[in-house]
């Protein structure tokens, strides 16, 4: 069964952020896919320290500090075949818990993510959006992850779910996003089962400019 993880970057399980996945969810379930909404919680994520043991451990995809809900998002990402990462907006940025739970997911299971189709969604009171946005792409695009588009920028406004009920196009452009997802996903799944593989992409090399 085709799933698709939607990550809450909000420590509110029911607001703003919320209300913009399960539309989202809701609309893959029309077009046929399974998904399952993964909540961060309220409860302390550290931040990558850089101690880069995350290395030692890359079989394993895990991180090396293991209480908190890192692993656990990278194990169940294992099975997921795309990924919609939503964050509230903090001082025109995405939520500090999404961004320390997405360094450490990323330098630890990044190969979980790899090639796997992924759409970002920001919620804001009024602006900030678009930089929060373009932080969580720079994800993916490393991660070598193509990127579901909408109809207009991924995002809704609100500062309570029910002013979200409002914004007729925010919602709009989060099930035209949820519908392009679910294309790219079939679109990979077919392109396997007529031969067309991943790419194998060279790795190793790391220039430093700084000498």
């Amino acid at each position: 069964m085709t799933k698709v993880l939607l990550i809450n970057g909000s420590a509110n399980k029911n607001g703003c952020t919320n209300r913009a996945l399960t539309e989202v969810a809701k609309t893959l379930a029309e077009e046929g896919i399974e998904s399952e909404i993964f909540q961060i919680g309220a409860n302390p994520i550290r931040d990558c320290i850089g101690c880069m043991q995350c290395a030692k451990t890359l079989k394993n995809n895990t991180c090396v500090f293991g209480d908190d809900i890192v692993n656990s998002l990278i194990e169940k990402a294992k099975d997921c075949d795309g990924f919609v990462f939503g964050t509230p907006v903090y001082y025109a940025h995405p939520s500090g818990r999404i961004l320390s739970l997405l360094d450490r997911v990323f330098y630890a299971g990044s190969r979980v993510f790899k090639h796997k189709p992924a759409f970002a969604v920001a919620s804001a009171r009024r602006a900030g959006t678009t930089a929060s946005l373009d932080v969580l792409n720079k994800y993916f695009t490393i991660a070598q992850m193509p990127i579901a588009s909408s109809s207009y920028w991924n995002m809704v406004h609100g500062n309570a779910p029910e002013h979200v009920e409002q914004d007729l196009e925010g919602l709009q452009t989060m099930r035209n996003g949820a519908r392009n997802l679910a294309w790219l996903i079939k679109c990979i799944e077919l392109g396997k089962q007529h031969g067309v593989d991943a790419p194998k992409n060279e790795s190793g090399t790391r220039t430093n400019f700084i000498r």
